[in-house]
Parts: structure tokens; C-alpha cells; sequence
């Protein structure tokens, strides 16, 4: 009897862990291995070999990638790694971890991963290039896609170290982006999340150079970027915003509908002192400012952010500008880390780390605070009709989302609905009924 192994196209199983960084590179890498003839396998019994793509940011994410390449090698036993994890130490921490692992690349590593999948699996001799589609081999639901812009970044935050994992900025080319916008529109998918490690600083890498798209020119920049996405006729959400001045031109886009009225600007503190001290380009006075200017051209803006309590140094009366910030700014989406040593990163050498204990009460402190400002920000939408789109259908209940909500991070849009005939993808007016501190209850609009 022929095993289950024994049929007509290798088969690789794929494990992408991490950001939606990382995840873009498992789309790049799975999109290859089908247009050269490989098939993708569900299970670790019927693949040949296993690709495992890790995250190695903080701890705990190191552990569950190693943890990950584990079970791979215990249930396969050919294990190949890529990913940020495999740029710590040059390879070292997975290798010393498990020996056993075929080989070990770095993150954005498309033709090493290739290369060691040649090795190990030989490519088929007669690839179905034609049964790729063009918007390539997503892992994210039909509905909506992520678009990586950029990789790396030119800052070097104390406490991060991605730069030394993915290296400086290197921005795509802008045709290249718009030409996988427009493949993935076409495809039918409605939504388009644009992430890179610094949006804001796309195209500084080339100087903005022009490109082209449908013939005409287009700078590499941010601004014309998102005006040329607006194009579209889908949803278009930017993450990863660092505030610098230039944009305050996108604000416009969103006010007048050509891209979402949401900003997911990374701020990390409000304190010059521990922003200097992070490294961060950021300003705590100006942005409240650049925030209520932006409120005044786009009323219905969605403003999300991240912070850090307790980085080294962190005095109470630092804390509390903090939280003095998230009242005034009155955020619509927050979350927040405990400062968490990083191997290789710069901040672990600075005087006075705060104790383990001060940083759970500070940052249970901040979720009190902000919990209370969510509550607050979607309470006063009750009573308004909104525009959702459906994630999720289900038995007795539909599961939406707004423009104030980015997938996975950000609230859900319950609707009180009949599921019969939606499906996810789809366009419903609701209005509002009720709220919690981070969700919205609806009902079809009769209007």
C-alpha cells in the first residue's frame, strides 16, 4: 500500500506566526511555492516537509516560535525557518534550540526560503503557473488583504529591534504596490489594510522617485500612495503612522471618503523625557494639537494607539502625564504593553528599571482609564446609522465591522439580523443600538 505522502506534487505544511508583516511574507512565500508546482498541506502527516515562519519581537513570542518548530520537527521532522526569530544571532537561538532544523533564514528571505526548500524537496518538473491567481495565495479571509509597502525601518528605538532583524527602510515600487492593490480589488476583496514598519516614511528611502501606474505619473510617497488607493472603490486602513508632518495631507483623503477615516498612529508615551529616552520622533504637546486639528477636518476620525508603562526610568509623576494625555486626547482604540526587556535592545542597558509589580499596576492603572474613554466614545454613537462590513455569519447572529475597526485588534458591530443571504464581504447600514467598552449593537437601518 502507497503512503499518504506518495501522490503526484510535494506537499508543504506552513506555519506563520507574528505580525502582519510577517504574515505578508508567508502570503509572498506560499504564492512562490504554487507557482512553482508545490502543493500546501493542512496537516503535518501529509506534508513532505514543514516551513515554520517566527516572530522573534519579545519573549513570549520567541517561546511560541520555538515552541512551534518543536512540534513541527516531533510531528514531520523536516523543519525549515524563516522569519525574525531566525536573525537573532544569526540563526543561533533556533539552532542551538533545535539542531535538527533543516535550514534557518532571516525575515523577507523569499529566495533563501526557496533555496533550502530546493534543497531538501526538489521542485516538480511541470509547475501549473496557471493555477495561481493573480492576487496570489492569501492567508487572511477573501474580504480583506494586507499590503506590505515597505520593509524595515531607518529609526533605532531603544526598545526595539526589528531594525537589526529586517534592517533599514526599503520601500516598494509604487507600481508594484498599486499593481497588487488592483489585482486584490479585482479579486474581489473589499478591504486593503496597508502596513510596512514605518507608513509614514514610504518612498524617503528613493526620494520619493515618480513611478507610473495606468500610465500617469505617481510619486512614492504616503500621500500620493493613499489618494491613488483611494481609487479603488474599496476600504483602505493605514496602520503603523509615525506623525510627522506630512501627514496631516492624508486627513483631507479621509474626510472627503477616498480612504477610512482611521489613523493608527504608534505614540508609546507622552513624556518628552521617556520619548527621548525610547528614541521615538514624536512630540506629546504637538500631537495633541496635530490630533485636535485632525478631528476638525475629519470629525469622524478613528485615532488608535500604542503605549508602554514602565519603561526603565518611568517616574509616577511621568506615569501620570501619561494618563493626563489619554483624557485629553481621548483616543478611540488603545493598547498598551508592559516594558519587557528584548534581547539586543538598547533600553535594557538604561539606569532604573521599574519593578515588575509597579509596571502591573501602572499599566492596570492606564486600562481603567482608557476603558472608560472607549466606553464613553461609543456610547455617544448610539441612536447614529452606520456602514458595517460582515466578517463573520453565523447561525443565529451576524458579526460586522465599522471603519473604526481594523480585524483582530480593534471592536466588533453585532447585528440583529437575519444571517440568511449575507455573506463576509458584505455592505449593511446599521444603526446603533447600544455599546460597551468595546463593541457596538445594531440593528438593520429602515431607512
Amino acid at each position: 500500500m502507497s503512503s499518504l505522502k506518495e501522490q503526484t506534487s510535494p506537499k508543504v505544511g506552513f506555519i506563520s506566526l507574528g505580525c502582519p508583516k510577517a504574515l505578508v511574507d508567508s502570503e509572498q512565500i506560499l504564492t512562490q511555492l504554487r507557482a512553482e508546482g508545490y502543493e500546501i498541506s493542512s496537516s503535518y502527516e501529509l506534508a513532505d516537509l514543514v516551513v515554520v515562519n517566527t516572530c522573534g519581537f519579545i519573549d513570549s513570542a520567541v517561546t511560541e516560535s520555538l515552541d512551534a518548530i518543536g512540534e513541527a520537527l516531533a510531528e514531520n521532522g523536516k523543519v525549515i525557518v524563516t522569519g525574525c526569530l531566525g536573525a537573532k544571532e544569526d540563526g543561533n537561538v533556533i539552532k542551538k534550540a533545535h539542531p535538527q532544523v533543516l535550514a534557518v533564514t532571516g525575515p523577507h528571505a523569499l529566495p533563501e526560503v526557496m533555496s533550502a526548500i530546493h534543497t531538501h524537496l526538489p521542485q516538480p518538473h511541470d509547475p501549473f503557473t496557471s493555477l495561481i491567481p493573480p492576487q496570489g495565495i492569501r492567508l487572511t479571509p477573501k474580504h480583506y488583504a494586507y499590503v506590505k509597502i515597505s520593509e524595515g525601518c531607518n529609526h533605532r528605538c531603544t526598545f526595539c529591534i526589528i531594525p537589526s532583524m529586517r534592517g533599514d527602510l526599503v520601500s516598494r515600487p509604487i507600481h508594484q504596490v498599486m499593481q497588487e492593490a488592483e489585482n486584490l480589488a479585482n479579486a474581489g476583496v473589499k478591504e486593503l489594510l496597508i502596513i510596512s514598519q514605518d507608513t509614514s516614511a514610504y518612498g524617503v528611502d528613493i526620494k520619493y522617485r515618480t513611478g507610473f501606474w495606468q500610465g500617469r505619473p505617481v510619486k512614492t510617497r504616503l500621500t500620493e500612495l493613499a489618494s491613488a488607493l483611494g481609487e479603488l472603490d474599496v476600504w483602505v486602513r493605514l496602520h503603523y503612522v509615525y506623525p510627522y508632518p506630512h501627514v496631516d495631507e492624508i486627513i483631507p483623503l479621509m474626510a472627503e471618503g477616498r480612504i477610512l477615516p482611521y489613523l493608527d498612529v504608534p505614540l508609546q508615551h507622552a513624556n518628552p523625557r521617556i520619548l527621548k529616552a525610547m528614541k521615538r520622533p514624536a512630540n506629546a504637546e504637538n500631537n495633541l494639537s496635530r490630533i485636535q486639528q485632525w478631528r476638525q477636518i475629519c470629525p469622524d476620525i478613528t485615532l488608535r494607539s500604542t503605549f508602554i508603562v514602565g519603561f526603565p526610568g518611568e517616574t509616577e509623576a511621568e506615569f501620570e502625564e501619561l494618563l493626563q494625555f489619554l483624557q485629553a486626547a481621548q483616543l478611540d482604540r488603545v493598547g498598551c504593553f508592559k516594558y519587557s526587556p528584548v534581547e539586543g535592545a538598547t533600553a535594557n542597558m538604561l539606569p532604573d528599571p521599574v519593578p515588575e509589580a509597579i509596571k502591573e499596576e501602572r499599566y492596570e492603572r492606564f486600562m481603567k482609564v482608557q476603558e472608560a474613554i472607549s466606553r464613553q466614545r461609543l456610547a455617544d454613537k448610539v441612536g447614529r446609522t452606520i456602514t458595517v462590513m460582515v466578517d463573520h455569519v453565523e447561525e443565529d447572529q451576524v458579526i460586522a465591522r465599522s471603519s473604526a475597526d481594523a480585524p483582530e485588534i480593534d471592536g466588533l458591530v453585532y447585528v440583529n439580523a437575519p444571517p440568511h443571504g449575507l455573506k463576509p464581504g458584505d455592505f449593511l447600514q446599521v444603526e446603533i443600538t447600544d455599546s460597551d467598552a468595546h463593541d457596538l449593537y445594531t440593528s438593520i437601518s429602515k431607512q
